[in-house]
């Protein structure tokens, strides 16, 4: 919570205990990036090895019979080691680690890497669900012994609160630390870390009715099962909180509006699997808007009360009748654009094209204000926008088409990753269509391309394209614009007037002009040698425009 001491304001951790405060913990270090950038409102404590009596607010003080407590400031560069020299055996970890793809491993290996060598228990919390942003905390919550987890909670769940339960012997951490002499030999120098009483045992008499917890496997979700648990768990918070009572997805058919599609489907499996939670069951008998005594029967009931697909049409006269609209405001201009089959330039075709997809999004947020309407319903839906994390980053999209809506499950996914999705959800949701959705061939898609790749392009491309050609794809990056990240503060728009960046460009591209000339003048004058020079540098995995 966020305490005030004089004048600043720090990010802290308070431990209450039977009524009482018995410490409070400020954060020495900040995060200022990612996600977060938690220096816009707090301030890190700076100074070293200090403990204060802090004083309560007068309403807080009166309410639990305290005036002050302790405000605990030291700072360290690995606290649990400096903590475990001082004899240290329980650490703590509230956290609010947001889900991240194929990261659960490295929360783990941290884990168990602070307690492995030093010895200690640590328990790990962590938030779990969406705090009304575009963050989904993935709980796994755990308890680690020695280095080996001997609990864990669940990654994605729809439960408010989870509460998972270790037995552990603390004698086995003084064993560890006490076999090992250079343990003892740092302790006996260590700086000393201040400390606070708190009258409560934490062991009790050995009890052969509660076993101690042994080591087991960690549960590690597939990339897979975690795009369709984490965005899906997401979404049932996002929409239980927000008073809507559905979502609202613009259908093409692709791979990306079909993930999305089988997203909000796998949420709806979530909801039906856990029934035996009251509090979900409560959400979906609201949000479903049933009657009494009724509760959804599988997810694909569920997902007919609160999921409308808009299907994207394609139909030449729907085409015509939208583009139309566009034209017939234009030619207030006096002038008519043109398609450039009929004759039209570069930006009248870019205009007329962009005008369906734009006109998409406009008619998306009007079904969703009215489908409830239309189904005799109270409320709205979310409109979920379908634009995975290539096209936002390399900027192949039209703005406030796809990538437009109340909110992204795949924004920060690649289109890669999405595939595998579709091929594992066809067998493992039950939604067999993905299957063909994701072998159908892609229409439309470029690669992510950057600024500074330049000469490694030459190497992956040069069979197909020159390194002129290969030049001029790099420079038509800077002259897109990926769709807002908010997280990320790099400019989002590069100025295609510097011209430093383009200067360099040009510069490998003659240079490797230069050596793809040099190879082929090489083989006019001698056939035979060249190719026994060429057979060489292929052995050497080195492409024939390489330096």
């Amino acid at each position: 919570m966020p305490v005030v001491r004089g004048s600043e304001r720090y990010s802290c951790q308070v431990l209450c205990m039977n009524r009482k405060i018995i410490m409070i913990r400020p954060k020495t270090c900040l995060a200022n990036d990612g996600n977060y950038r938690e220096p816009r409102w707090f301030t890190a404590w700076k100074q070293k090895d200090q403990m204060v009596e802090f004083r309560l607010p007068p309403t807080i003080a009166d309410d639990i019979s305290q005036n002050t407590a302790p405000f605990e400031l030291y700072s360290s560069v690995a606290p649990h080691s400096l903590l475990a020299l001082n004899g240290v055996e329980v650490f703590m970890n509230a956290s609010g680690s947001h889900h991240q793809l194929r990261n659960v491993d490295v929360r783990m290996d941290a884990l168990k890497g602070a307690t492995k060598s030093r010895g200690g228990l640590y328990i790990y919390s962590n938030q779990q669900g969406c705090d009304g942003g575009r963050l989904y905390y993935d709980g796994c919550c755990c308890v680690v012994m020695n280095g080996d987890v001997v609990a864990q909670g669940s990654q994605f769940s729809l439960k408010d609160v989870e509460v998972v339960v270790a037995h552990v012997d603390l004698d086995a951490v003084a064993s560890l630390r006490l076999s090992s002499s250079s343990f003892q030999e740092q302790a006996s120098s260590k700086t000393t870390v201040p400390s606070v009483i708190a009258p409560y045992k934490l062991c009790r008499s050995f009890n052969l009715e509660e076993p101690i917890s042994h080591p087991l496997k960690i549960k590690y979700h597939e990339p897979e099962e975690e795009i369709a648990f984490g965005p899906a768990c997401w979404l049932w918070d996002y929409l239980r909180r927000s008073g809507a009572s559905g979502f609202l997805v613009p259908l093409s058919g692709g791979a990306d509006s079909s993930s999305v599609a089988a997203i909000v489907g796998c949420m709806c499996q979530l909801v039906k699997l856990r029934n035996g939670n009251e509090q979900v069951k409560t959400d979906a008998l609201r949000i479903g808007q049933y009657p009494n005594g009724q509760y959804p029967t599988d997810g694909m009931e569920f997902a007919e009360r609160i999921f409308f697909q808009k299907p994207q049409d394609h139909d030449p006269k729907c085409l015509q009748a939208k583009s139309g609209h566009g034209i017939s405001m234009f030619t207030l201009t006096g002038k008519r654009p043109r398609y450039k089959v009929n004759g039209g330039s570069n930006a009248e075709n870019l205009g007329l094209h962009n005008i369906q997809a734009r006109t998409r999004m406009v008619f998306a947020f009007m079904l969703a204000s009215l489908m409830p309407w239309v189904r005799n319903k109270s409320g709205f839906y979310l409109v979920l926008a379908t634009s995975n994390v290539d096209e936002a980053l390399r900027g192949n999209l039209t703005k406030y088409d796809c990538s437009s809506g109340d909110l992204n499950p795949i924004g920060s996914i690649n289109k890669t990753d999405l595939r595998a999705f579709l091929r594992w959800a066809a067998v493992h949701l039950g939604y067999s269509s993905l299957a063909a959705v994701e072998a159908a061939p892609p229409t439309g898609e470029l690669e992510p391309a950057r600024c500074d790749c330049t000469q490694d392009l030459c190497f992956k491309w040069g069979s197909k394209l020159t390194p002129s050609e290969i030049g001029e794809k790099v420079k038509h990056f800077f002259n897109y614009s990926p769709e807002d990240n908010r997280f990320d503060l790099r400019q989002f728009l590069y100025n295609s007037t510097w011209p430093f960046q383009f200067r360099k460009i040009d510069e490998l591209v003659k240079e490797a002009s230069c050596n793809k000339a040099d190879l082929s003048r090489l083989d006019d004058r001698d056939d035979k040698h060249a190719g026994v020079i060429s057979n060489h540098i292929g052995a050497m995995g080195i492409h024939e425009n390489g330096n």
